[in-house]
């Protein structure tokens, strides 16, 4: 690495941190109270599979520790299944999950909606008319996609909490 680019490396470095960028995930006293806050986290049990593979994610993400619970995550998944493509020859159908999570954070005291979204997700799988690996094929698309709104709910509510900082 030469003079320039390894100038260049650190004169962002130095600007960055002067115009007040944090990560969201650091050591320093702020950010470790985002992590203290997703902690107080409670998420409700799931009546489905597709929930409770949400739910499992957000909290082996968002719990630390124990922590007071003083914030409610509810979360309301819709799964659906289209076709994507539909070939006669070699008879191989390509289908896919969308899956669409609309999310809503409480105050567990004053019952308020302190932030709310949607996410979406969507993961294609082959139907080869095989029974079980069509199965397979359609629960591995069902997990994949709801790790991946899991994981966008999870960064959502923790940079709503790095802008809102949890009053002790």
């Amino acid at each position: 690495m030469g003079k320039a680019p390894a100038l260049l490396i650190v004169s962002l470095a130095l600007a960055l941190g002067g115009c007040g960028y944090k990560p969201l995930y650091g050591t320093s006293a702020e950010s470790a109270g985002v992590s203290a806050t997703l902690a107080s986290v409670t998420i409700p049990e799931a009546s489905d599979r597709l929930g409770q593979l949400i739910r499992n994610d957000l909290i082996s993400a968002m719990r630390s520790g124990s922590g007071e619970d003083r914030y409610t995550l509810i979360v309301k998944p819709v799964l659906r299944k289209t076709e994507v493509i539909d070939k006669p020859q070699p008879s191989t159908t390509r289908q896919a999950i969308n899956l669409s999570v609309s999310f809503e954070l409480l105050d567990r005291n004053s019952g308020a909606t302190l932030h709310s979204g949607k996410t979406f997700s969507q993961a294609s799988f082959d139907v080869v008319r095989q029974p079980f690996a069509d199965l397979q094929a359609e629960t591995n698309a069902t997990e994949r996609a709801a790790h991946e709104v899991s994981a966008d709910i999870r960064i959502r509510i923790a940079a709503y909490f790095s802008s809102h900082p949890a009053k002790s």
